[in-house]
């Protein structure tokens, strides 16, 4: 991964064999991001993405390898713990044009993915919330 910081947005370039959620916490932890919008695009070889169950309050997840371009990658950086918590979502379309998507866990690049993080000012922070099973925005 290398970065380069413009104002208050960073442009990111993971490459290919890293995993993205990996290198958006160590970009956040070396940063010292606290909140931040993050989008992007780029190809991977193996995503596993997942929907929130509900009634049992767990992710299902899927996982997938092949061929893949993001055809959409985005979320949020806040804090729980005074540790970066990421929120991201991604979809995914193959050779076929069939696209997947959901809660991204896991996103193993295979050509790049060009990542544009933009700082907001201020700090939000994260409480789990019995009722619903997740971590919401804490104020």
């Amino acid at each position: 991964m290398e970065y380069k910081k413009f104002d208050n947005t960073y442009i990111v370039r993971i490459d290919p064999g890293e995993e993205i959620v990996e290198k958006v916490h160590e970009l956040a932890v070396k940063e010292k991001i606290t909140l931040a919008h993050v989008n992007a695009l780029g190809a991977v070889k193996e995503i596993t993405v997942g929907v929130f169950d509900t009634v049992h309050k767990k992710y299902m997840a899927n996982s997938f390898t092949g061929l893949y371009e993001i055809v959409s990658l985005h979320g949020t950086i806040t804090e729980k713990a005074d540790e970066p918590y990421l929120h991201l979502h991604m979809s995914a379309g193959d050779q076929n044009g069939t696209v997947v998507g959901g809660h991204l866990s896991k996103a193993v690049v295979s050509a790049t993915c060009e990542m544009v993080v933009t700082l907001v000012a201020g700090k939000v922070g994260r409480k789990f919330s019995e009722e619903i099973g997740l971590n919401l925005f804490a104020f």
